[in-house]
């Protein structure tokens, strides 16, 4: 299978404390790393404002994880928050990962020289 690097932001209930709020976001970490995910890396982004009302929330605590894994992973994690109460919204995105490829046509070993008139 063709590794793909995942995004998942999700909004947690701005009601919640910080210690539930750390717990969720263990649970989701977790979670992922059970399933093969890899390069995990998490953003807690803090509360902010909404765009608009959901679930009668005006609020939310945002949070980002990025990581690499099989494509499998993603159901799982996505029936956890669409079950969770503490999960107000989510979205996953998936990217390729970006192919290295040479694109410097100049020689590394020859100097780079700059005219001034």
């Amino acid at each position: 299978m063709k590794p793909f690097i995942y995004e998942t932001m999700y909004i947690l209930r701005p009601d919640l404390i910080e210690e539930q709020v750390e717990q969720a976001i263990t649970k989701y970490k977790e979670m992922l790393q059970e399933q093969g995910a890899y390069k995990l890396e998490i953003q807690h982004r803090g509360k902010r404002r909404l765009a608009y009302e959901i679930s009668g929330h005006r609020e939310g605590t945002y949070i980002q994880m990025n990581y690499q894994g099989p494509p499998t992973q993603i159901a799982v994690l996505e029936r956890a928050m669409r079950l969770s109460e503490e999960v107000i919204r989510y979205l996953t995105i998936k990217q390729e990962i970006p192919k290295i490829t040479k694109t410097n046509t100049q020689n590394p070993s020859e100097p780079v020289v700059a005219s001034v008139k």
